[in-house]
């Protein structure tokens, strides 16, 4: 599905990054950064215009050819793998931030993923995170129809007990990213910092 998805010719997510982490990132001192499920590249690309050294994975051949393509358009460069989530691995302790930006993934799958996420990171790291929460079943604005899909403050607050939580929220907001994102929508956004 994603490949056929991104093989359009246009960003279907846009090509500017996610409002949410364009707030967050630029607090946080540059070094390296993780980002899953990374699909067309626009916010692992706004991180390494801002001096992040930026990995970045997902299982779309054609989301890879698009993100190279804004990395040529914005003059960067990213590292970014073709890796199915259940596969992909990071060395412990190697990340300074970790953006989960829509990742969405079947329940099993996240957990295992936000428990990679906390090995990942480096005491002192932070995780980054906007997602669809189970009221966005009720908008037209994009997001999974299976609500096991989907992030509630709960979720986030099991998987990370070792956290100092700067932001956790749900809230209502306009989105305007590309074609496939765009209306109200209901998210969780978390911000969090390994303790």
């Amino acid at each position: 599905m994603w490949n056929e998805r991104y093989s359009r010719t246009e960003y279907i997510y846009g090509e500017e990054p996610n409002k949410f982490l364009e707030e967050q990132l630029p607090k946080i001192k540059p070094g390296v950064i993780i980002f899953p499920c990374e699909g067309e590249g626009r916010n692992a690309v706004y991180a390494a215009t801002l001096g992040w050294e930026v990995l970045a994975f997902d299982s779309s051949e054609a989301g890879k050819a698009k993100a190279m393509k804004l990395t040529q358009m914005k003059n960067v460069s990213i590292d970014y793998q073709i890796e199915d989530a259940n596969n992909i691995e990071y060395p412990d302790d190697s990340a300074d931030a970790i953006a989960f930006i829509y990742a969405h993934f079947p329940t099993e799958l996240r957990n295992s993923m936000l428990a990679k996420a906390n090995k990942w990171l480096k005491t002192g790291g932070t995780i980054i995170l906007e997602a669809f929460n189970p009221l966005q079943l009720n908008n037209t604005s994009g997001g999974p129809k299976d609500p096991s899909f989907l992030y509630t403050e709960e979720i986030l607050t099991n998987a990370f007990p070792d956290f100092d939580f700067k932001i956790l929220e749900s809230v209502k907001i306009e989105l305007n990213e590309g074609a496939f994102h765009k209306g109200m929508a209901d998210v969780v956004r978390f911000v969090g910092v390994k303790k």
